[in-house]
């Protein structure tokens, strides 16, 4: 009997679980080594009842700064009644469990609550809010976030969203709510409001506190925040159609002056799905090669020759109705469809490239427009270029690109402006002087030609401090080796002052002709670019007479 006391004494002493025994006055008579070790307060001598400062039953203890879950049960051996205590050491067990809750909950950058969190935070709310309480959803997207990934790194990035949410914690009160739900996307709970206009106030205050600096990494970083703002009950009453209504008054900014505030209306509702219409239309669209090509002439000002083509892309509609790329083109970038469009056009100039020849001859070039977000997809333009040298005249093609793209830090100049010029194509500044441009920066890009954006061709001739900028980017382009071509050239005055005053060659705009399918092309212009057509060398010689 002593030998298998011995032997439980020993294998009690061995478990990694605490023990300790106290008989029915209190008293300690029984702890292994590993409640020792780990909570020695637990061995204190005690009054009947438990151990100290522990109840009876299961209760978990922060000792000696570790988590411990602990058992008090009443134990009858008979003649004499003891109370056993285990204390399991729970510290890795609960971190693991924070962990997998943060994970599940909390945006792992921010700390913020996530979008399950949130949602979850917001239906809870709804259930339980009294019938004339009111709450506000704000809905914030960052403008042009990418552009501060591009041009200072994903780091900075992140630090800048860090920065972001601690900013607008600071100007929330105690019962709000603030979650990152995206990228650079943040959704703001205000709880409660009494009226609308106090709900704009609150956010147009959070909108204005946004554009001041942000220093990361020793830049001065400026950002600013598009803002749409739904009422609960006024605008819905879950959570879904809260957050739909918060985001379509936030595209309501988007689509004018960012960085701005906008209160959901019906209205807005139903610009919604007719942007979801516009949206199945053109997926339908692209399934189906519901896309033409329109052609414009580039015109040599002095001889009326024409020098190259923009290849303009068109939409013919369910009804047969020619669309401009006004009405989907922005769609089809933010979709994500804009690279099967490009690359569909790609393959339309090819198909007709005869006939494209026959009517403005094989010396003639190809000009083509990359959306800058396109541009600095390299996964997508080694495809493209790929097609491009396919074709067997990849030396005929320029590829138009706004400036947003040069500007992208060295993701566009240094990796695929090289596969580009490998494949022999050029590559053209479209609509300069309306982005981000500058002349300094206009001496660090590399390309063939500059296309002067229409804002500083119209009326040239009666704006003289218009005339002063066009002369020096015309100067500087023409001294960096570009070719320069004035956009959207729509009187005579206009020709008349770009052929007196300025040394640039080459124009394009509805003044020679407008954007032409190929069928009318063929009848309202000769063929061969080497014969101009009689209206386009009637319209120079009027400007220069």
């Amino acid at each position: 009997m002593s030998h298998r006391r011995s032997l439980l004494e020993a294998v009690i002493q061995q478990l990694p679980v605490g023990v300790a025994v106290h008989d029915g006055h209190g008293r300690c008579i029984l702890a292994n080594a590993a409640v020792r070790a780990h909570a020695p307060e637990l061995l204190q001598d005690h009054a009947a009842g438990g151990a100290p400062g522990v109840p009876n039953g299961p209760t978990t203890l922060r000792l000696a700064g570790r988590e411990f879950e602990v058992h008090v049960r009443d134990l009858d051996a008979g003649e004499e009644a003891c109370r056993v205590t285990t204390a399991v050491d729970v510290t890795q067990h609960h971190a693991v469990q924070r962990e997998l809750i943060e994970r599940a909950y909390l945006d792992a950058l921010t700390g913020l609550p996530n979008r399950t969190l949130f949602e979850q935070s917001i239906e809870e709310l709804i259930a339980d809010i009294p019938g004339a309480r009111r709450f506000a959803l704000a809905f914030l997207d960052l403008d042009n976030f990418k552009h501060i990934n591009d041009y200072y790194s994903h780091a900075a990035g992140d630090a800048l969203l860090t920065k972001v949410a601690e900013r607008i914690r600071g100007l929330i009160g105690s019962t709000d709510m603030l979650a990152r739900v995206g990228g650079d996307e943040f959704v703001l709970l205000l709880n409660p409001v009494e009226s609308a206009d106090v709900a704009c106030a609150l956010v147009t205050d959070v909108a204005e506190r946004l554009k001041q600096p942000f220093f990361i990494d020793g830049h001065e970083v400026f950002i600013s925040a598009s803002i749409g703002l739904s009422l609960y009950p006024d605008h819905g009453r879950t959570y879904e159609v809260l957050r739909r209504r918060a985001d379509s008054a936030m595209y309501r900014v988007k689509g004018g002056v960012k960085g701005g505030v906008s209160l959901f209306e019906e209205n807005m509702a139903r610009a919604a799905t007719e942007r979801m219409a516009i949206e199945q239309r053109l997926r339908l669209a692209i399934r189906d090669r519901c896309f033409c090509c329109a052609f414009q002439p580039k015109v040599d000002l002095r001889t009326g020759v024409i020098h190259g083509v923009e290849v303009l892309l068109r939409w013919r509609d369910e009804e047969g109705v020619i669309q401009a790329p006004g009405a989907f083109i922005g769609l089809a970038i933010e979709l994500g469809l804009i690279n099967e469009i490009t690359l569909h056009v790609l393959t339309e100039v090819v198909r007709t490239l005869p006939e494209f020849d026959d009517i403005f001859g094989r010396e003639v070039t190809i000009s083509l427009n990359i959306a800058a977000k396109q541009a600095c997809d390299v996964t997508f333009m080694d495809a493209f270029c790929t097609a491009l040298a396919a074709t067997g005249c990849a030396e005929r093609f320029i590829l138009e690109l706004t400036e947003e793209a040069f500007f992208t830090k060295g993701c566009f100049q240094r990796e695929v402006l090289p596969r580009i010029r490998a494949v022999g194509a050029r590559v053209s500044i479209d609509d300069f002087g309306v982005g981000y441009s500058s002349l300094a920066a206009l001496a660090e890009i590399t390309a063939d030609e500059l296309k002067i954006d229409r804002s500083f061709i119209t009326d040239i001739h009666r704006r003289p401090r218009s005339q002063i900028v066009l002369r020096a980017i015309e100067s500087l382009g023409s001294a960096l080796g570009m070719s320069i071509i004035a956009e959207g050239v729509e009187t005579y005055e206009e020709v008349a002052y770009l052929q007196a005053a300025t040394q640039i060659r080459y124009a394009q705009g509805y003044y020679f002709a407008k954007p032409l399918l190929l069928e009318q092309a063929r009848d309202e212009l000769p063929r061969h670019s080497s014969q101009p057509s009689d209206a386009i060398t009637h319209s120079v010689a009027r400007a220069a007479g």
